[in-house]
């Protein structure tokens, strides 16, 4: 497990519960909590709570389950709440939800919200298996796009249905559309997709 120590605090933990922060060209690895408090300072928000929660655990189309941690950052006037899975290192990986508030609201309403959102999308399914290879469900996918964790390469990869789709294999499936229009469009995360 990748372990990370608050520059502030000196709290360590799980890397997944710190956050890389920086300004005039001054980076600091902060704990959440830490990130938090002097975010609310830097707005001047007096009383604001830490939001935690309980990791959940829900099921998808399929009858997968999936294990959800979340974190909760200020970002200045706005809350954001984020639920995501995690890799066997702890590392985030898989489905990834995110959803904005304003700083003050209800941190229960926006996590009442935001798994309403996770349910929608794990209803969904996007690609299936066809012939023991993986072929796009309909003719909408949805999905994010992410670092393919090479630092030489050129391309991304995408997140699908909670699972990593390298960027040659997604454009193989799109092969079966040859001839078709597309229209691509990107979304900020805690945009309904």
């Amino acid at each position: 497990m990748t372990q990370s120590r608050c520059d502030r605090c000196s709290t360590t933990g799980p890397a997944h519960d710190f956050v890389s922060a920086g300004s005039d060209g001054t980076w600091r690895v902060l704990c959440i909590r830490c990130f938090n408090t002097e975010m609310a300072q830097f707005a001047d928000l007096h009383g604001f709570e830490h939001p935690s929660f309980t990791p959940l655990r829900l099921r998808d189309v399929d009858d997968n389950h999936h294990e959800f941690h979340f974190c909760g950052l200020l970002l200045g006037d706005q809350l954001s709440l984020e639920a995501f899975e995690l890799a066997g290192d702890d590392e985030a990986a898989g489905y990834r939800f995110q959803i904005l508030g304003e700083a003050d609201a209800e941190p229960s309403a926006l996590l009442g919200q935001l798994i309403q959102k996770m349910k929608r999308a794990l209803a969904l399914k996007h690609l299936q298996a066809d012939a023991g290879r993986l072929q796009i469900a309909n003719t909408t996918v949805r999905g994010r796009v992410e670092w393919n964790g090479d630092e030489n390469a050129r391309q991304p990869c995408t997140i699908i249905d909670g699972q990593r789709i390298k960027w040659n294999d997604l454009g193989a499936m799109l092969l079966a559309f040859e001839g078709w229009q597309f229209r691509l469009e990107m979304l900020d995360p805690s945009d309904e997709a």
